[in-house]
């Protein structure tokens, strides 16, 4: 049965509403008096406006490097969602606990939290770090900052955890990304002189099917890795606006869209091949108006895991599951920031599934959050008896 300190914790970290748009610093001020209470001290790292934060922390000795679990604190909006429950409200029914941030990622944050007594009562050999962050969720942002601050420490950590959804699975890659926004500059008229004008919409249209059609080459051709349920890049346009009026030739329109590669793919090659493809388009329409182009902004940027090679980290990760499942996920988190800036090696474990994340409903399973709970206890134990470079 789940600890009712940890559904106590989750209520209160789910009733705060951190969606990306807003500050996290109400959370964190909650979670920086939980720590003190614990006696645990920590520290803030914030952005340039002073309106968001991460926080890191350590229990145990100082000098030696530790094993650092890490968790983002922003959440999806729940705008335009249909929801059932309250989302910053955590219910409950039949085995499942519902809530925005429930599965991504506030029930691990919630059960690393629960622990904390634990930590500090043991005589910990190798020290725990607790490192949540701000901005995960549109680009990976916030721990930038943070990962600069270790880059300082005279003694990084030894090895890190994120506790993303992937039911208890020990994650060992997951693919990188590029967000990129395009901005087509085209020149207005009247609808009814259409002829005269260069209509943005219409060749946007073009570099959009050109980026369908690299994600159906892509799907059919490869290459791939089938560690993935999806074992190829994937390619997808997620936003477009334009246009002001039916009866206007539109002079702009902007368009977001993503990459996310598998490891033997690069991004950056991708997007080059893009780019040459849009300076082909954006030739055409300066025949037609010398004044029309085409902008290609990368907006975000992070690469992608892979610790597959590390059997030292993955086998210490395997013992706190009690469990040999070894896996690759779609979906991005920080552990390859954490893995290049540092050269951390990096596992992604955590209570949930991300097939709740991000939708209506969301909600975490009770039994999720035991089986974390006993990973806790595990890693305590680990952490009091011996040193895990030891494994």
């Amino acid at each position: 049965m789940t600890s009712a300190p940890t559904l106590h914790i989750l209520k209160h970290l789910i009733a705060f509403d951190t969606t990306s748009s807003k500050s996290n610093l109400a959370l964190m001020s909650y979670i920086q008096s939980y720590l003190e209470l614990h006696g645990v001290a920590s520290k803030l790292i914030y952005n340039d406006e002073m309106t968001k934060a991460n926080l890191f922390a350590t229990i145990g000795p100082q000098e030696k490097p530790g094993v650092m679990l890490s968790g983002h604190t922003d959440t999806v909006p729940v705008l335009g969602q249909r929801w059932h429950t309250d989302p910053y409200q955590l219910s409950q029914k039949a085995g499942l606990v519902y809530g925005r941030g429930t599965a991504d990622m506030k029930g691990f944050i919630a059960v690393v939290l629960a622990a904390v007594p634990q930590f500090v009562s043991q005589q910990l050999f190798t020290p725990v770090h607790l490192a949540f962050s701000f901005d995960e969720e549109i680009g990976c942002i916030g721990v930038r900052r943070l990962i600069e601050t270790l880059t300082q420490h005279p003694i990084k950590p030894g090895v890190c955890i994120i506790g993303e959804p992937t039911s208890m699975k020990v994650v060992t890659a997951h693919k990188g990304k590029v967000a990129v926004r395009v901005t087509v500059h085209g020149k207005e008229c009247h609808s009814g002189m259409a002829p005269r004008g260069v209509n943005a919409i219409n060749y946007a249209a073009h570099l959009i099917i050109w980026l369908e059609q690299l994600a159906s080459a892509k799907r059919d051709q490869g290459p791939y890795d089938q560690s993935y349920d999806i074992p190829y890049t994937t390619v997808h346009v997620g936003t477009i606006s334009g246009g002001n009026a039916l009866n206007i030739v539109p002079n702009l329109t902007a368009f977001d869209f993503e990459i996310r590669n598998i490891g033997i793919e690069s991004a950056d090659e991708i997007l080059a091949h893009f780019k040459d493809y849009a300076e082909n388009i954006s030739t055409q329409m300066q025949k037609l108006d010398a004044g029309c182009a085409i902008e290609v902004n990368v907006i975000a940027q992070y690469p992608g895991l892979v610790t597959s090679d590390n059997k030292q980290a993955i086998n210490f990760v395997r013992k706190l599951t009690a469990s040999n499942d070894e896996a690759s996920i779609n979906f991005g988190t920080e552990g390859g920031l954490f893995n290049h800036a540092l050269g951390l090696p990096t596992v992604v474990c955590g209570p949930g599934s991300m097939e709740q994340g991000h939708k209506p409903d969301e909600f975490i399973e009770l039994e999720q959050l035991r089986q974390c709970e006993l990973f806790m206890q595990r890693l305590v134990e680990q952490l009091r008896s011996r040193s895990v470079w030891d494994n």
